[in-house]
């Protein structure tokens, strides 16, 4: 039994170190897809064509020094980044396992809890800062992530009662014949922009917004804090594209092409970044509760009925 623990252990470890790795490098990969989409190069000096350029920047950003806001919550703003990353990095356990690594029946719940805590470190890291822009940020992400849960939620649960299972594993073993996007491809679309807007990335990256809140919620972040921030973002983002494969495209995570799938729609949120420009913010609450929840929940009554037929 020990030594069973001892193994999922070191599984999950090499999972986090392939997933930090990934992390690196989908920085590289938006910085070149976003230089060229802008009639530029990017990053080219360092290495070979600049592949050594994201360990660089984290070594940069982790050598300079870190401010703390004299009137900031000192605590609370030095382990909100953390508690970020940690819940970014703890998501992925629900990734299957199916070598008597370890498993999740309830895999899907689990997704469901982490994705609503971590709404709390965002909240919290603006407050903390004791800045109006920050604070503003951090209210605005928050009101935008928990509007776009609630037809994440439905869509998944649409899914999930087609499966009649939360485990992961089952949705790869009832798409060996045919993919779920044929069977529902208006609910990923909405499952994609749902993501977009739960990651906080362009078109939705109020929580971000440049011209207005000079950078959100992590204005007053600097080296390690704003590393941790920009870490957890993009794991959160290669997270959402692996349950969009598994979900929706067929997820044989034993193929190469699992993972060619999962490389394909992290890019799209960068091709999306480098096309869309930023929408209004009251379009997009106008976006999710007039539009996406009606249609999730549709989706959801049909589904209901199409399980109870077979």
């Amino acid at each position: 039994m020990f030594w069973d623990l001892f193994l999922g252990y070191v599984g999950y470890l090499i999972l986090l170190v392939f997933v930090l790795v990934s992390v690196a490098f989908l920085t590289l990969l938006e910085r070149k897809v976003l230089g060229y989409i802008q009639i530029r190069k990017g990053p080219n000096k360092l290495g070979f064509m600049g592949l050594l350029q994201p360990f660089s920047d984290a070594v940069k950003l982790f050598c300079k020094e870190m401010t703390y806001p004299i009137m900031s919550n000192y605590l609370l703003y030095f382990f909100c980044p953390i508690v970020s990353l940690f819940l970014s990095l703890s998501v992925w356990l629900v990734f299957p396992f199916v070598i008597n690594l370890m498993g999740m029946n309830l895999g899907i719940l689990f997704f469901f809890c982490l994705s609503s805590v971590s709404v709390y470190s965002v909240m919290l890291a603006g407050w903390s800062s004791n800045s109006n822009y920050a604070l503003l940020g951090s209210l605005r992400s928050v009101a935008q992530t928990i509007s776009y849960e609630v037809s994440l939620s439905m869509i998944l649960l649409s899914m999930v009662l087609l499966i009649s299972s939360f485990n992961l594993v089952e949705f790869f073993l009832y798409q060996e014949k045919i993919w779920f996007v044929f069977l529902a491809i208006p609910s990923f679309f909405c499952w994609y922009s749902s993501c977009l807007a739960e990651t906080n990335r362009t078109p939705f990256d109020f929580a971000e917004g440049e011209s207005e809140l000079v950078s959100g919620f992590n204005v007053e972040y600097s080296s390690g804090g704003f590393a941790l921030i920009f870490m957890a973002e993009y794991a959160s983002i290669l997270f959402m594209s692996m349950m969009s494969v598994m979900v929706f495209l067929g997820g044989d995570f034993f193929s190469l092409v699992f993972y060619l799938k999962l490389v394909l729609i992290s890019f799209l949120f960068i091709w999306v970044r480098g096309t869309f420009p930023r929408f209004r913010y009251d379009k997009l609450m106008y976006l999710t509760w007039k539009s996406y929840l009606p249609l999730s929940l549709n989706f959801m009554v049909f589904y209901i009925g199409v399980f109870l037929c077979f």
